[in-house]
């Protein structure tokens, strides 16, 4: 098990209103892709914490991220929701399984 997490910096001009559509439609989009297992979306509660947005999705394995990464709605979502919207973006991957080489995952 994979477990994606990617902290964003918001362009200066979004709102808080903005912020909301987007993790709702961070929620309706990504969910619709079969390799999600399941997503998590939040903004952040202490303002003075630089990453102001996250989403984090887990995934089977390395191979089904690599697939959803190439899917049409997530690549829509991307130009149409995370480029206009962000400035910024750290990306995290975990293996959830002990004992687990994610290299042959």
């Amino acid at each position: 098990m994979v477990h994606h997490i990617v902290l964003f910096k918001l362009r200066p001009e979004v709102t808080p209103a903005r912020v909301e559509e987007m993790m709702m439609n961070s929620r309706m989009q990504l969910l619709k892709i079969p390799e999600v297992l399941s997503i998590k979306c939040g903004k952040r509660i202490k303002q003075d914490l630089p990453w102001p947005f996250f989403i984090a999705i887990d995934f089977e394995s390395m191979d089904k991220h690599r697939i959803f990464e190439e899917d049409p709605i997530y690549v829509k979502f991307v130009e149409e929701i995370i480029k206009p919207n962000t400035s910024e973006a750290l990306e995290l991957d975990f293996e959830m399984d002990p004992g687990k080489d994610v290299r042959f995952s």
